[in-house]
Formats: structure tokens, C-alpha cells, sequence
């Protein structure tokens, strides 16, 4: 019997596990594949971390590395650091990275340099504004992978206008619509908003977690001011960051809020109280995504997306920080307006066997 091909899988932060699930169930259902999951600890916190290992069924990690919190600098040394060590005592036949936080260029850097294949899932996805880290990680993963495996055809765009080979491109869809796909009736069966006394459809949801609006006191007093407004038009509902939170503390604030703020939730429950809102305001890269295969109007709170086609094909807007702008899209999905959208091309549950698909070819897994 051939001996398996080993796929060493990199997940570190919160959206990398709704993207990591899919295809661990994928490569397990291969005969010819093994795979090792490495969680490098960059989000220690139980709820942000363990609770979705258990919502998605993803296996318990082989390695933790514990990286958890400090500068951009001293969590990508400390990955890189740890993660080589990994590598060269279990040596892979391929690096699977996800998404853009510190780890995926931590873990692509190291696998590199020891001549290791590295496949990355969500390439080409590109801002334009390299204040933002997850911009500069993006950029320097896709230069050195060998696989680049994309989400919508923009992506493509970027990397051949960044001189990247047409055979290390493929286009396979989104692996966060292959976890939400797999969940959301499950989701839904929870009945989060019942739980939380909120009608389906008569309520807003809402995340904050960026430096740009969270570490701005001037900027985060606005955004809670604008949600303290609209909350007199429907509940708002806010699973608080961390980051936030404390950031919220520091602005003492004279009288409490009155919308709803929740500790974070697990995938499952923050899944089941998106897809039943009738709007949602984040700053979130993958919530974007979501609400798109959700349907459900999404107002972005930032200056660029990484992912147009939530703009040109989603429900998502783009608000930067513009309040005024942010007033009137409110105002037309209260009145029964906002993007209605459509579905993107690919985003059909199916993009981790695409990508599965062509590491057993490249790789001759099984054989």
C-alpha cells in the first residue's frame, strides 16, 4: 500500500477555523492523504478559540504552540520560531496556511525555507492599503506559495498583475461558505434570537474589533453614538471583542448603553444571530463574505475591502468613515431597501474539494 501524503495544516486565529474545517473533512475522507493540525495559539481566549473547535467538530490539535498576544514583530518570531521546529521534526509533504493573520506568513516563511510546498487558501485578496498588517501578509504569503487558491476571479486579477504564474492560480470558490453552508440549519435551529428576545428580522448585529475604529477614542465614540441611535430604532446586538471592550472601558462613557452587548459567541450561535438580522455593521473581512451568502445588508466600517465582490455582486456597503453615509444606509434597510445581492460564482459548498482535488493530483497522493 502507497504510503499517505502528509498535509501539515496552519490555524492560528478565529476565521482561520471556519476555513480549516472544511478541508480537514476533506482530506479525511482521502485514503491517500494524513494530515497534522497545528494551532499556533495566536487567539488564547477559550471562547474565541475552543468553542469553535467544538461547534465545527475540527479535531483537537496535534500541536499547540501558545503563542497568544504582543506586537505584530513577537507573535510572527514567535511562530516562525516554533512552527520550523514542527517542521523539521515532522516533516510534511505540503503546508496548507489560511486566510492573512501573522500566522499564515509565520508558517509560510518557515515551511519555505525548508523547501516545503505551501498551498494558500484565500489568495489574491488585495485592499490597497498597506497600513493594514493582514495587506502586507496577504502580499508576501502569495509571492513565495505554490498554490494559490482563490475565491473570486479579482483575485486572480491581482496576482497576475503581480507577475504570478497562471499554473499556481486556481480558482475554487470560498472554504468560509463551504463551514457556513454545512451549519446554518443547525444554526438556525438554535434560535438565537428567540433566546436573546429578538424578533427575526427586526434587529441589527454588530462587530468592531480593528485598530482603526477601536483604538481611535474620537472614532469609537461616534460608532457608539450611532449605535446608541439606531438602537432606538431596533435593537442592536453586540457580541464585544476583547479589544473592544476594553477599548469601550477606557472612553468612560457617562451613562451605560442601552443595546445589547454579549461576551463573544461560539460559531454556531454568532451564525444563527447573523443570518436572522436585518442588518449588520462590522469591520470584519470574512462577515462580509457571510452576509453575502446570507443575504443579509451589511454596512462595512472601513476604508477599502479585500473582497469587491461582496460590493459589486453581495449585499455589503462600504461606509469608511463617513457617519453621514452611514445614517442613510441605515435609513434605506430600515425602509425595506438594501442590496439584495447574489450568490458568487463557486460559493456553492463545494471549494474544499476543489482545493483537495488538485493537492492529490500535484502531490500524486495515494499513489
Amino acid at each position: 500500500m502507497a504510503e499517505r501524503t502528509q498535509i501539515l495544516a496552519v490555524a492560528g486565529a478565529r476565521p482561520n477555523f471556519m476555513k480549516i474545517a472544511p478541508l480537514l473533512r476533506e482530506l479525511d475522507r482521502r485514503p491517500g492523504f494524513s494530515f497534522r493540525l497545528v494551532h499556533t495559539g495566536q487567539h488564547y481566549d477559550d471562547a474565541m478559540s475552543a468553542d469553535f473547535f467544538r461547534d465545527l467538530g475540527i479535531p483537537e490539535p496535534d500541536v499547540n504552540l501558545g503563542v497568544g498576544s504582543g506586537s505584530h514583530g513577537e507573535q510572527t518570531a514567535l511562530v516562525l520560531r516554533k512552527i520550523e521546529q514542527e517542521l523539521v521534526r515532522n516533516r510534511p509533504d505540503a503546508v496548507v496556511v489560511v486566510g492573512d493573520v501573522n500566522s499564515t506568513l509565520a508558517a509560510t516563511l518557515a515551511a519555505v525555507k525548508l523547501h516545503v510546498p505551501v498551498a494558500h487558501v484565500e489568495a489574491g485578496l488585495r485592499s490597497g492599503d498597506r497600513t493594514m498588517p493582514e495587506e502586507v501578509n496577504r502580499l508576501m504569503t502569495d509571492t513565495v506559495c505554490d498554490w494559490l487558491f482563490t475565491t473570486e476571479p479579482a483575485a486572480e486579477q491581482n496576482l497576475r498583475r503581480e507577475g504570478v504564474a497562471a499554473e499556481r492560480i486556481h480558482f475554487v470558490g470560498n472554504v468560509m461558505i463551504d463551514t457556513l453552508l454545512a451549519n446554518a440549519g443547525r444554526a438556525r435551529e438554535l434560535g438565537v434570537p428567540e433566546r436573546l428576545g429578538l424578533q427575526p428580522r427586526r434587529y441589527a448585529a454588530v462587530t468592531l474589533h480593528r485598530p482603526s475604529n477601536v483604538d481611535d477614542p474620537a472614532r469609537l465614540r461616534d460608532l457608539i453614538q450611532a449605535l446608541e441611535a439606531l438602537n432606538e430604532r431596533v435593537p442592536v446586538v453586540f457580541p464585544v471583542h476583547p479589544r473592544t471592550a476594553a477599548a469601550i472601558e477606557q472612553l468612560a462613557l457617562p451613562t451605560p448603553t442601552t443595546f445589547r452587548t454579549l461576551e463573544p459567541l461560539g460559531y454556531l450561535d454568532f451564525l444563527g444571530l447573523v443570518a436572522e438580522a436585518q442588518l449588520v455593521l462590522t469591520d470584519s473581512g470574512g462577515l462580509q463574505e457571510e452576509t453575502t451568502a446570507l443575504g443579509v445588508p451589511c454596512l462595512t466600517l472601513r476604508n477599502s475591502t479585500e473582497r469587491p465582490i461582496t460590493l459589486d455582486e453581495g449585499t455589503n456597503t462600504l461606509i469608511g468613515l463617513d457617519m453621514d453615509l452611514l445614517q442613510r444606509e441605515i435609513d434605506k434597510v430600515l425602509s425595506g431597501g438594501g442590496k439584495a445581492g447574489r450568490i458568487p460564482e463557486l460559493w456553492d459548498g463545494e471549494a474544499s474539494k476543489r482545493i483537495v482535488d488538485v493537492l492529490e493530483r500535484d502531490l500524486g497522493a495515494g499513489r
